[in-house]
């Protein structure tokens, strides 16, 4: 199985590096090829950074919403999708993906309890789960619960077509085995 990730961003992160130490290439995708229906990179996994909804830090959301519909074919044939806190007090953020989700941004340690998902737990295996840095939580959703404070969720999962969606605020790295396993676990498709 071949395995390649996307990083969604404007310019290349450390996130690059750290996906590429995991062992799976990695290719910096811009809004502008995101958004261009042109562009046709081949993928097993997207990646979209903490921040993509605040213009602070990036022009990203538009381009996101221009390309909902081949985001939400990319997942349907089978690739993975990760998404990560909008990082901004914009509720429906996360209107381009293919299923609803509500997002309150409020920064804070928390201590986070993984639900029966796999992957969920696996996201944040690496980390102390009795106080780990999330950017808010998603009050409604239409995908399961991988991951609580409280009643708050912070780990969303969805499965979409053949391809699986996690929503997260958590604000760390994914873990190793995380992106190893949710990066191959994907079907390398055209975006």
């Amino acid at each position: 199985m071949s395995c390649r990730a996307g990083f969604v961003w404007e310019t290349s992160q450390h996130f690059v590096r750290y996906i590429e130490d995991c062992g799976i290439p990695c290719e910096l995708v811009t809004p502008y090829m995101l958004a261009a229906p042109y562009f046709h990179g081949s993928f097993s996994c997207l990646i979209i950074p903490t921040g993509f909804a605040n213009p602070a830090y990036c022009r990203l959301l538009p381009a996101l919403r221009a390309s909902s519909g081949r985001i939400q074919k990319f997942v349907e044939n089978g690739g993975n999708l990760l998404v990560f806190g909008a990082a901004i007090d914009r509720p429906y953020a996360y209107d381009w993906l293919p299923f609803p989700v509500t997002y309150r941004h409020d920064v804070f340690p928390r201590q986070v309890t993984c639900g029966p998902s796999e992957l969920g737990a696996a996201l944040v295996e690496d980390y102390d789960l009795s106080c780990i840095e999330c950017d808010g939580s998603f009050p409604s959703h239409g995908g399961i619960i991988a991951g609580s404070c409280g009643d708050s969720p912070v780990i969303i999962e969805k499965t979409v077509g053949k391809g699986t969606v996690i929503v997260t605020s958590v604000h760390e790295y994914p873990s190793l085995a995380f992106v190893k396993k949710f990066c191959c676990q994907g079907t390398q498709t055209l975006f």
